[in-house]
């Protein structure tokens, strides 16, 4: 068996390794900045270890921010630019302004400025930020090719482009086949909500007035509604939610046995159930223990990290992540 993770992990950093940006025609590769930075890699894997250890909640925030930054505009740090007297930046729009994290992204991005000025960009520094917070608990490990520039542009009304928690799932589909995801990268992605944490506000119309008539959503079960009720309460936007009860530290497939259970958080989960594809893919993983959860989130992560990138001489590097040169 360890033979076996060994030659899949092996075949998938050949296959990263050829992979082209079609956009601009350059690579992102493994050891991109071996000659420039040659432990940059090493100095971003330190930085974030330091906080994930005082902090292990950040892990689920980090991977957010990166599924938040590569969905609007491909995965080019936008996210982390702050707003200006004239632009209001995508952390600012409404959908991230519960983002969290960016102090990891910004320590790991003075480190390495320390070492090579000038040379590594802040999307790969979060790109590496997220696999390596995710590691740290305990997740998958996935290759992360590197070589992305740091986009110019940010657009705080643009993050309404983002997956919703109320989404239903023919939008869901539509929004990762328009990033040139698949329909089964949407059932493994969904898994990151086996950590972190959401806020009853998000859940509180599904809860108590669902179809404007005061209402529950029918798709929760309805004997986990009162526990939920007596947590949330209607105008309640301050308490927090485990997104997996009882597994919401940990980095595994109960998710995946939560949803089956129709216990979900959000529509969003309880929406995997209404496709063919993403419900047989949520019963594999329930019921055999998340057998191929692991790997298959690797390379699910693996093509989510190069929507969009640019490369080449697009873009630039920032000195500050959260500035535009």
């Amino acid at each position: 068996m360890a033979v076996q993770k060994h030659i899949s992990l092996l075949l998938q950093f050949l296959l990263v390794a050829l992979v082209f940006d079609i956009a601009n025609g350059y690579p992102l590769k493994l050891g991109f900045y071996q000659k420039t930075c040659p432990r940059a890699e090493a100095i971003v894997k330190r930085t974030t270890a330091n906080y994930i250890y005082r902090a292990p909640s950040l892990a689920a925030a980090l991977l957010r921010m990166q599924f938040h930054d590569c969905f609007v505009r491909g995965c080019d740090g936008s996210v982390l630019i702050n707003s200006t007297r004239k632009n209001q930046a995508e952390k600012d729009g409404i959908p991230n302004l519960s983002l969290r994290g960016f102090q990891v992204i910004d320590a790991a991005k003075t480190a390495v400025e320390a070492a090579c000025p000038g040379v590594v960009s802040c999307a790969d520094i979060l790109s590496l930020v997220a696999r390596d917070a995710i590691h740290q608990i305990k997740g998958p490990y996935w290759p992360v090719p590197l070589g992305r520039r740091d986009g110019r542009v940010s657009i705080a009304s643009e993050s309404f482009t983002l997956p919703a928690p109320f989404a239903n799932i023919t939008q869901l589909k539509a929004q990762f086949v328009s990033k040139g995801l698949s329909v089964k990268d949407l059932a493994v992605l969904s898994g990151g909500h086996t950590i972190g944490i959401s806020h009853c506000s998000t859940i509180a119309t599904r809860l108590y007035n669902f179809t404007g008539k005061g209402d529950t959503d029918p798709s929760l079960d309805p004997r986990y509604v009162p526990e939920l009720k007596r947590i949330c309460f209607p105008t309640d936007t301050t308490t927090l939610l485990a997104m997996d009860p009882g597994s919401s530290k940990t980095f595994d497939e109960d998710y995946y046995s939560v949803v089956l259970k129709r216990r979900g958080l959000f529509q969003s989960d309880a929406a995997l159930l209404n496709d063919k594809t993403t419900s047989a893919y949520v019963k594999l993983q329930a019921k055999s223990h998340g057998y191929t959860f692991f790997k298959d989130f690797q390379a699910s992560m693996v093509k989510m990290g190069q929507i969009g990138v640019l490369t080449g001489k697009a873009g630039e590097i920032r000195r500050h992540c959260a500035l535009i040169n």
